[in-house]
């Protein structure tokens, strides 16, 4: 992975290369902390309900919360990206997380305070995911941007691996207050560290003259925000409808695993707080896994002359499909080991198509819509985690028993799945959209 296919070491392609690396491992653990972020309601579920005195639906309501101007946001800071450098934007994006998660160590916080800072957080995180692999995108030429995007997203794994035992050890021993004021000062410490080493790479729409020295890379392909197709031509395209749908119906499980799973290990699978943390670890850990060998996969693909409706459509398809399927089992597998494997799919497998529709995107839309066309996708798919929570606990609550609550939720997230993976199969086609548009040559830069 490199900018160059043969650079010497100490010239300026071999300089940009290792910065775009160290680029890349800093926007990795910026979605660290944005999966870190979300995962610490979920695995503080119990505590926070039995202080609370919650009901299924209030928290719900308050894990549903977190998305209420998740997808504004994530639409307005994408038309930004295109005009203002990354680098304030990533900073200013990781204060808000920080202001979000320290006023719930105060004791009076409650209910009230849980819905207000979740409502700030959402808006914060909004743009993490589209605006962190914009600014992946800006080191990267075309044909190299999957694995790029696959590394960005491998982050939320990792946040999600790293996060159960050390939200689940702090929660045990300085209450579940305390997980939230740790988040919020590791957040700082990344924006201190995003300021020194981060930046926007040399395939950015443009490079602003005014720019600091970190953001000016030798060797930018300079130009203005293309202007000559009309955006809704990009967001009204095959690729573009199918990518979005398809990560509609992930981000409805993510949702959903985010809130709802480590309730169901223990109240419906049996499993004690300790093998929760190892449990919750397995998806996040196969989600890596999978994101990366699908990122590497079609990039190999791609550069050995395959098309990206295969490359990118057809390969990330079979991911969500895979994933509802094994979703569907989950419920009907019986309490204890037997449902480890289906769940860890179920939870993990989706997501491996996360950056290959993310690059098909990218690859569609010459780089002055880039950061638009993907914001708008995932505010668009977001949607589906303002709803998945609320939704999840209304069927729960209905439902004769939560088992039976919990089989029909989950039933309508592994439906959703399929349906998903069956419309991007059918609808993202790259290489034929960017001729349509026009924009074949240009989205090489």
């Amino acid at each position: 992975m490199g900018l160059e296919a043969d650079v010497h070491p100490g010239s300026t392609a071999d300089v940009t290369r290792r910065r775009a690396r160290t680029v890349l491992v800093v926007l990795a653990l910026f979605i660290v902390i944005n999966a870190a972020d979300k995962a610490v309601l979920g695995l503080t579920a119990d505590p926070i309900r039995d202080e609370l005195g919650l009901t299924a639906t209030e928290f719900g309501t308050v894990a549903g919360s977190f998305y209420l101007l998740f997808s504004v946001s994530a639409v307005a800071v994408g038309f930004l990206g295109d005009r203002i450098r990354t680098r304030p934007l990533l900073a200013a994006l990781a204060l808000v997380w920080a202001a979000a998660q320290l006023p719930i160590l105060l004791p009076a916080a409650g209910f009230g305070a849980l819905v207000a800072t979740r409502v700030v957080l959402g808006a914060g995180e909004g743009p993490g995911y589209p605006l962190a692999n914009y600014t992946a995108f800006t080191w990267f030429p075309g044909k190299e941007r999957s694995l790029p995007s696959a590394v960005v997203v491998a982050g939320g794994a990792g946040g999600t691996i790293v996060a159960a035992p050390l939200v689940i050890l702090v929660s045990n021993t300085l209450g579940w207050r305390a997980s939230f004021g740790l988040l919020g000062g590791i957040g700082i410490l990344w924006m201190l560290a995003w300021l020194r080493l981060g930046g926007s790479g040399p395939y950015a729409a443009r490079v602003d003259a005014t720019a600091a020295v970190g953001d000016a890379v030798p060797g930018a392909v300079p130009g203005a925000v293309d202007g000559e197709v009309p955006f809704r031509r990009f967001v009204t395209t095959g690729t573009w409808l199918g990518a979005t749908f398809s990560a509609f119906t992930v981000m409805w499980t993510l949702a959903i695993g985010f809130a709802w799973l480590p309730l169901f290990l223990e109240e419906q699978a049996g499993f004690s707080d300790a093998e929760i943390s190892g449990i919750l670890g397995l998806p996040a850990l196969s989600m890596a896994v999978l994101v990366l060998t699908s990122g590497i996969v079609a990039q190999r693909l791609l550069r050995r002359g395959t098309t990206a409706r295969v490359a990118q459509g057809l390969l990330g398809a079979l991911l969500p499909l895979l994933a509802g399927a094994c979703l569907l089992l989950t419920t009907r597998a019986g309490p204890g080991v037997a449902l480890l494997l289906p769940l860890v799919v179920a939870f993990s497998a989706g997501n491996g198509q996360t950056p290959l529709t993310n690059a098909a995107i990218a690859d569609i839309c010459p780089p002055g819509r880039r950061s638009a066309a993907l914001g708008l996708s995932y505010a668009l798919a977001a949607l589906s985690s303002l709803l998945a929570p609320y939704v999840t606990g209304r069927i729960i609550d209905a439902a004769p028993s939560e088992a039976l609550g919990y089989g029909r939720a989950f039933d309508l997230a592994a439906w959703l799945l399929i349906a998903g993976g069956v419309i991007s199969m059918l609808l993202v086609r790259p290489d034929r959209d960017a001729q349509l548009l026009g924009t074949q040559r240009r989205s090489d830069f």
